[in-house]
């Protein structure tokens, strides 16, 4: 009789399958990390020295860059303060209102920035309702420092409000209860206990969101084209004078951000380690 066993097909090994997907998934890996930080790392090797003269000799750089980091920094700012009591109030309450509502405050996060830049400009401009009130009180937004903070505020307010939801839906409902019934009143409670747990989260979702707003430009573009911030800068020199005269402008914002981001970073990744 023949030998089943050794007619039988072989099926290839488990370790053999498994190495072949690492292999995969490493290849996988290399390569979106040369997309992701192939362009950045290039940026900086053949430009740093250009963009470093440009920090320290061109004052039109130095102002785009200033205004930039001072625009995001407010609009950041706001969006901690406004956000994060709206995304405790948004984590707190459930049912189908709360979810169209949670949707509707992340849809600036995938609208095209020009059509962000739009909806803000018809809010907004003078010539609209809001937008002649504003002008009343003195608080144009239009070519104005305040209209680059509202498009700023409008594309990285739903990674602070999203993040810090998520973070405050995380933490079991008896924590905050437990703080009530230990006679702390509910704003008490909630910065006792729920703010400390969710903070990691929080200024995770923060720093990325002024990463974001530093790096705005369709939203601005449109509602506050004067006076310029970098990503402006860079453009109208790239349009104008082509891409050698865009580089030093790029490369300049991108050594001002990258120290604070990665310094942001390495906080709330200790928070995030201490709070475990």
């Amino acid at each position: 009789m023949t030998d089943l066993a050794a007619t039988a097909p072989r099926m290839p090994s488990t370790r053999w399958s498994n190495g072949a997907i690492a292999l995969a998934a490493i290849a996988a890996s290399t390569v979106l990390l040369l997309v992701l930080a192939g362009p950045i790392a290039l940026l900086l090797v053949a430009h740093a020295g250009s963009g470093a003269r440009a920090l320290v000799t061109d004052t039109v750089v130095q102002g785009a860059i200033v205004r930039t980091l001072a625009t995001a920094t407010v609009s950041t700012a706001l969006a901690v303060a406004l956000g994060v009591p709206l995304a405790w109030w948004l984590a707190s309450r459930r049912g189908p209102a709360m979810r169209v509502l949670a949707a509707l405050l992340d849809l600036p996060l995938v609208l095209p920035h020009p059509v962000a830049g739009i909806a803000l400009l018809l809010a907004f401009g003078t010539q609209s309702a809001v937008g002649r009130g504003l002008v009343r009180v003195g608080l144009e937004v239009v070519s104005m420092p305040a209209g680059i903070v509202l498009a700023m505020l409008f594309v990285s307010a739903p990674l602070v409000i999203s993040t810090a939801r998520d973070a405050f839906a995380a933490i079991p409902p008896d924590y905050v209860l437990v703080a009530r019934s230990l006679g702390h009143s509910p704003w008490s409670a909630v910065r006792r206990v729920a703010l400390p747990m969710a903070m990691p989260t929080i200024l995770a979702g923060t720093a990325t969101a002024w990463a974001r707003a530093v790096s705005e430009f369709g939203a601005i573009v449109i509602l506050a084209y004067n006076p310029k911030v970098a990503s402006v800068l860079a453009y109208e020199r790239f349009t104008s004078y082509g891409l050698e005269a865009a580089l030093p402008v790029a490369a300049a914002l991108v050594l001002v951000t990258l120290l604070p981001l990665a310094m942001v970073r390495v906080f709330s990744r200790r928070e995030l380690l201490l709070a475990r």
